[in-house]
C-alpha cells in the first residue's frame, strides 16, 4: 500500500495541464486512505484550500460534510476509519473565470481502480456529479440523490457540499429532512 500512496503523491501527470491554468500551479496530490477503513467518501477533487493545506475537505465544503454525516473532524480524519479517494486527487485549477476546473479524467483512469482494488469499504458515499458518474454512471445528480433508497446496496450519492450549492439545498428541503436521517444512521452503524 506504501507503493501505492507515494506512487500517487509523486504524481506529476498533470502538471503541464495544470501550468495552463489560471492558476498555473504545480501538481500536489492529497492522499488520505488506508486499507481497512470501513468508509470511503469518494469526493470530485480538491480545491485549493485543500491543495495549500495538503488535507481533504480542509475548507467550508468539509465542514458541511461533516456535519451531514454527523462526525466530529478526530473521526472525519481517522484514515483508519475513513478514506477519502477523490475522482482527481490534485486541485485541477480555475479556469478564466474563477470557477474549479472538473477532475481530469486522466487521473481516475490512471488511479481509480488500483485504489479500489486496495479498499473494501462497507459504505461509500458519492459526493458530486464526478463520483457519482464514475460510481453509478447517473447523469442527473437531484434524481440519483433524491432516489438514495434506490442506490446499489453500500451507496450513498449526494451533492457536493460547496456553499454553491445552498440554493440546491433549500429547493430540496427532502435531503436535510430524510436524506440526512439516514446517511446519520448508515454512518454510526458502519463506524461502529
Amino acid at each position: 500500500m506504501s507503493d501505492l500512496t507515494d506512487d500517487i503523491s509523486a504524481c506529476r501527470l498533470c502538471a503541464d495541464r495544470f501550468a495552463l491554468t489560471a492558476t498555473a500551479h504545480a501538481p500536489h496530490p492529497v492522499v488520505w486512505f488506508r486499507p481497512g477503513a470501513r468508509l470511503l467518501i469518494a469526493g470530485q477533487a480538491p480545491g485549493m484550500r485543500v491543495h495549500l493545506a495538503g488535507r481533504p475537505f480542509a475548507d467550508r465544503s468539509g465542514q458541511r460534510l461533516r456535519d451531514w454525516m454527523g462526525v466530529d473532524e478526530t473521526t472525519f480524519y481517522d484514515r483508519d476509519r475513513i478514506a477519502i479517494v477523490p475522482m482527481a486527487f490534485c486541485f485541477p485549477g480555475y479556469n478564466a473565470r474563477g470557477a474549479d476546473l472538473p477532475p481530469p479524467p486522466l487521473c481516475a483512469a490512471t488511479w481509480r481502480a488500483r485504489v479500489m482494488a486496495e479498499l473494501s469499504p462497507r459504505l461509500t458515499l458519492l459526493v458530486g456529479g464526478a463520483a457519482i458518474r464514475w460510481h453509478m454512471g447517473a447523469r442527473d445528480v437531484t434524481a440519483t440523490v433524491a432516489a438514495w433508497r434506490d442506490a446499489p446496496a453500500g451507496m450513498f450519492p449526494l451533492p457536493h457540499p460547496s456553499w454553491r450549492n445552498t440554493g440546491w439545498l433549500k429547493r430540496n428541503p427532502w435531503f436535510g429532512a430524510d436524506l440526512l436521517p439516514d446517511l446519520r444512521q448508515a454512518i454510526k452503524e458502519v463506524l461502529r
